[in-house]
């Protein structure tokens, strides 16, 4: 569908130098924009130089700010004279030895400090929350708690906790105090953006997704001898970065949009890379639960029994008709984004043939 974008204010990117932020920023460029884009660290400038790369080839203006998401006040400047703020800065850990301190309060402090210094901001008339699936459910079995064993945007998750699932916590968490503080005023509108697992190419030096990760593990053998049987949701990066793009200019947008392509097994990822990259340890089966159940707590502490119980063996459904119908989110076929990720993985030499 056409949009009508007004370049005559800036736009605020948080967390711009991001996996999902990278794309969303060369969209915004693309369309001549001048985004103003916040990173916690300026003094690093190999984390913004792809950044700068996209501001000397595209049409639009970027202009770099330093702010930090446990600062009250700090995104002020680079939200002054913004129409639109695009709040996407937010950790994606698969694993981690303090949630509260990585996960909980980044998630959460992060949110309210960015929201609440919009509502101070007169100029800003909307904000796009990068919020995730993992807002709407915890763990797999969920989906059998509702209509046709599929997840919408009318669900939220309500299983997960800090010491379960604390990153679909965190984000569930935040999202709901975006919608919180969104309720208390009448200047700006909340549109959300909740995608499954993200893959696809990096703009930057290197992603930080946990879709990293998991590819990560497919290349340096370390899950060789086979993958659990887990099912989750897929969608490609710069799809979202488009549905970010969308929800800011499409006018009567409104509410929470899941992000999904399809839904794939571990195997089936592993599957998809198969005919191209033979050379690597790519899991060749699907390891019993039984077996999960008996030695994955002992492997890796995050690995709990009831995370095994709940999520191994069950089938991951959602809804994402709302993204493609209110959108008009087009989705890219997921077999090549995993390609392009794995296979820039192998070029930037992250990875190496065994």
């Amino acid at each position: 569908m056409p949009l009508s974008i007004d370049t005559s204010s800036p736009v605020l990117v948080t967390g711009a130098s991001g996996y999902i932020a990278s794309w969303l920023v060369k969209q915004l460029l693309e369309a001549g924009l001048t985004v103003h884009a916040t990173v916690r660290d300026l003094s690093s400038p190999d984390k913004v130089e792809h950044l700068q790369r996209l501001d000397d080839t595209l049409p639009g203006e970027l202009r770099l700010f330093e702010a930090d998401l446990l600062v009250p006040g700090s995104f002020g400047q680079a939200m002054d004279g913004c129409s639109i703020v695009f709040h996407t800065a937010s950790p994606f850990l698969l694993r981690s030895a303090a949630p509260e301190k990585d996960l909980i309060q980044p998630a959460l402090l992060g949110t309210e400090n960015v929201l609440n210094t919009a509502t101070k901001t007169a100029t800003v008339k909307r904000v796009v929350l990068t919020s995730s699936c993992a807002a709407i459910y915890g763990d797999v079995v969920d989906c059998l708690s509702h209509p046709n064993d599929t997840l919408t945007e009318d669900v939220w998750n309500t299983t997960s906790t800090v010491r379960h699932q604390p990153y679909a916590y965190s984000k569930t968490i935040a999202e709901k105090k975006a919608w919180e503080i969104a309720k208390s005023q009448s200047n700006w509108k909340l549109v959300v953006i909740n995608p499954s697992l993200v893959v696809g190419p990096s703009l930057g030096p290197k992603s930080t997704s946990g879709s990293h990760t998991i590819l990560a593990q497919f290349g340096n053998g370390l899950v060789k001898t086979g993958v659990p049987e887990l099912e989750i949701g897929i969608v490609d990066v710069r799809d979202v970065a488009d549905a970010h793009f969308r929800a800011a200019f499409i006018e009567n947008a409104e509410g929470r949009h899941i992000l999904c392509n399809r839904t794939a097994s571990l195997m089936e990822l592993a599957d998809m890379l198969r005919d191209e990259f033979s050379a690597y340890p790519l899991p060749k089966r699907v390891l019993p639960k039984w077996l999960i159940w008996l030695v994955g707590p002992l492997v890796d502490k995050n690995l709990t029994r009831e995370m095994i119980k709940r999520n191994m063996g069950k089938c991951w459904r959602a809804d994402n008709r709302k993204s493609t119908s209110n959108l008009g989110v087009v989705y890219r076929p997921i077999e090549h984004s995993v390609r392009e990720m794995f296979r820039q993985m192998v070029n930037t030499g992250e990875l190496t043939s065994l």
